[in-house]
């Protein structure tokens, strides 16, 4: 008898907003975008983590916050 396990990575995006500041490769404006991030093993959800992400809309390049 073999089994067979789903793994299911999935990305839902919430919502998006203007962010403070430019890019720093072209000088566009920088956007917000808010995502939840859902892992679930056989159907079942494991982890649910909520992240934001930011990305110049002129370039479409992702970029990284530094503290």
């Amino acid at each position: 008898m073999c089994w067979v396990f789903f793994c299911d990575d999935e990305e839902t995006e919430l919502g998006r907003q203007q962010a403070s500041g430019s890019c720093p490769y072209c000088g566009g404006k920088v956007q917000a975008m808010d995502v939840e991030r859902k892992w679930s093993f056989c159907f079942l959800p494991i982890c649910y983590k909520i992240k934001r992400k930011y990305f110049c809309t002129l370039c479409a390049r992702r970029l990284e916050l530094y503290h």
